[in-house]
């Protein structure tokens, strides 16, 4: 049984106890390493342990009522894949009553989802139990549908990703707003509403998101996007390595991104990295003129960086790799179109014509 699966040894417990600082209650640990040792063995990983007993000493939560809490979820029909993810992803689910985690299933239902895709949206977001019906998930809800989407895309979407239903009510129209009001190349924006306006709409939630936990506010974070419509095309492991690599490498504030927003939409390993190892190494040299700020290394053309700071400095050549070696640039049109569009020669005859035609008008007058 799930219930008695939860077997936590007795080293693993003190350990625990060393590493949850906030929880060091002599009585209360003391009663959880009693209730612990009586569950199974599930694997769980200490993190969610630690969790757990965090958030129970938070909350005055004694080891009972995680049993129980257990044999609700079994109870419910949830797997033991999904019970793990529960605990560790929103371990204040052994604060509610059964029948609220039933209502949340029976919501998730009747909007149309099965009740194995229920347990794989508690399992991919297991946040959305700590939701209410009334006052977040049914206005969400509503303003999807005020949208003008349907139902069954919107069933749908979250079933395809669950993260939907963490978005605050009007954060989706908003975002809307914001990539329906993008002055930008017209593939980029066919690319970025290639999978449908919802779908759109969330990824650029998703980027958002990703700039704020960085310390940026969200109207910096819209204000980024609004100038470099590319971040929404681009990975959020690649944005979050582009600003790892400007804060901890290249040394500068999060918040110049807001003045070159540029910096986010061009390609790593092609332009940043060898534009940053050339300027590196300039600089270690005394090669430097004026100091080459972030706007200068980025918003350069190719072939202009190259003129700049690599030609004149051949052992720069390799690490830039752009116009290195015996590459040469090719011609944009091919060898000998010149001869179609060269300009078609005067007729020899044609002056005497005109002189002709002169003295014609001249006897008339």
């Amino acid at each position: 049984m799930l219930t008695s699966s939860f077997k936590i040894p007795h080293k693993s417990v003190v350990s625990l106890i060393i590493d949850c600082p906030g929880v060091l209650d002599f009585d209360f640990l003391k009663r959880w390493e009693f209730g612990l040792s009586k569950f199974a063995d599930l694997g769980v990983p200490p993190l969610l342990i630690k969790t757990v007993l965090e958030h129970s000493k938070k909350f005055q939560i004694d080891p009972d009522r995680f049993n129980e809490t257990l044999k609700v979820l079994k109870g419910l029909g949830f797997s033991e894949s999904t019970t793990r993810r529960v605990l560790e992803g929103f371990p204040g689910v052994i604060a509610l009553k059964e029948c609220e985690i039933h209502r949340r299933i029976q919501f998730l239902m009747a909007i149309g989802i099965p009740r194995d895709g229920v347990d794989r949206v508690f399992n991919s977001f297991p946040e959305v139990l700590g939701f209410g019906i009334e006052n977040r998930l049914m206005p969400l809800l509503n303003e999807f549908k005020d949208l003008g989407f349907s139902e069954e895309l919107v069933r749908k979407e979250i079933i395809r990703e669950p993260r939907i239903l963490g978005m605050e009510v009007g954060e989706l129209s908003r975002c809307l707003d914001l990539i329906r009001s993008l002055k930008c190349r017209e593939p980029i924006k066919l690319k970025i509403f290639s999978k449908g306006a919802f779908r759109a709409g969330f990824e650029v939630k998703l980027r958002v998101d990703c700039l704020c936990k960085h310390r940026l506010i969200r109207r910096e974070a819209f204000k980024i996007l609004w100038k470099e419509p590319r971040v929404i095309l681009y990975e959020i492991d690649d944005i979050e390595k582009k600003i790892d690599f400007i804060v901890k490498t290249v040394g500068l504030n999060v918040g110049c991104l807001v003045d070159v927003p540029e910096y986010l939409g061009v390609s790593f390993e092609k332009q940043v990295v060898p534009r940053y190892k050339v300027i590196e190494y300039l600089r270690a040299k005394g090669g430097l003129g004026n100091e080459v700020g972030l706007k200068a290394m980025i918003k350069l053309s190719r072939l202009r960086f190259y003129n700049l700071y690599v030609k004149p400095y051949p052992e720069c050549e390799k690490m830039f790799g752009r116009f290195s070696g015996d590459v040469q640039v090719k011609n944009q049109h091919p060898a000998g179109l010149w001869k179609l569009l060269k300009p078609q020669q005067r007729d020899p005859d044609s002056k005497e014509d005109v002189k002709n035609m002169k003295s014609f008008m001249e006897g008339l007058v």
